[in-house]
C-alpha cells in the first residue's frame, strides 16, 4: 500500500503550488500594465489600476507566505512517507535539494517582494486586499533607487526560479511514475495508483 503525505500536507502542497504559479503569471501582466503606465499616455483609471494589481499580488503574497511557513511547520512536526527503496542515492539527494529550494523560495520570494514594496515609502502603500483600512506595515529597509532596482531583479528572478524548480519537480514525479513506476507521484495525489 502507498504511503501517502497527510491530507493537511497534499492540500498545503496543491494550494501553495497554483498560487506561485498564478502569481508569477500576474507578475509579467503586473509588468505590461507598468510599462503602459510609463508610456506618457496613461490615465487616472490605468494608474488605479496598476495599484490595485500591485495591492493584490502583495496581499497574495503575504498570503503564500503564511501558507509556506504553515506548511513548513507541518513537515517540520508531521514525518513524510519514505522515498521508494528504488530510488538511487542520487535521486534522494535530488528531490530533498528541490525541495530545500522549494521551501526557500516559498518564504524568500514573499520576505523579498514586501522588503521591495516597503523601499517606496508612503508613495505606494502596502494595501492589503486593496483597502485602505488595512494597510500593512512598512518593513526597515533603504528607501533608495539601487535598493529598488536590486530587490526588483532578486523578486523577479525569484519567478523565475518558481518555474525552473516546478519543471524540476514535475518531470522528475512524472519520470517516477511512468517510467520507474513507483509510488513517489501516488504519495501526493490521493486518487493516483501506481
Amino acid at each position: 500500500m502507498t504511503q501517502r503525505y497527510s491530507t493537511i500536507a497534499i492540500v498545503l502542497h496543491w494550494l501553495i503550488a497554483i498560487a506561485l504559479v498564478g502569481m508569477v503569471f500576474f507578475g509579467w501582466w503586473m509588468e505590461e500594465l507598468r510599462e503602459e503606465l510609463n508610456s506618457g499616455e496613461a490615465s487616472f483609471e490605468l494608474f488605479q489600476q496598476v495599484q490595485a494589481a500591485y495591492n493584490w499580488h502583495k496581499t497574495a503574497g503575504i498570503l503564500i507566505l503564511v501558507l509556506s511557513l504553515a506548511r513548513l511547520g507541518w513537515r517540520l512536526s508531521h514525518p513524510v512517507p519514505p522515498l521508494p527503496e528504488t530510488m538511487k542515492p542520487w535521486e534522494a539527494f535530488a528531490a530533498r535539494a528541490v525541495h530545500i529550494a522549494f521551501y526557500a523560495i516559498m518564504i524568500g520570494a514573499p520576505i523579498g517582494g514586501y522588503a521591495l514594496a516597503s523601499s517606496f515609502g508612503d508613495t505606494f502603500p502596502i494595501l492589503a486586499f486593496n483597502n485602505p483600512e488595512l494597510a500593512l506595515p512598512k518593513l526597515p529597509v533603504p528607501q533608495t533607487e539601487a535598493f529598488q532596482q536590486m530587490a526588483g531583479s532578486a523578486h523577479g528572478a525569484g519567478g523565475w526560479a518558481i518555474l525552473i524548480l516546478l519543471g524540476l519537480h514535475a518531470g522528475a514525479a512524472l519520470k517516477h511514475h511512468f517510467l520507474d513506476k513507483d509510488d513517489t507521484l501516488a504519495r501526493m495525489i490521493p486518487f493516483l495508483k501506481r
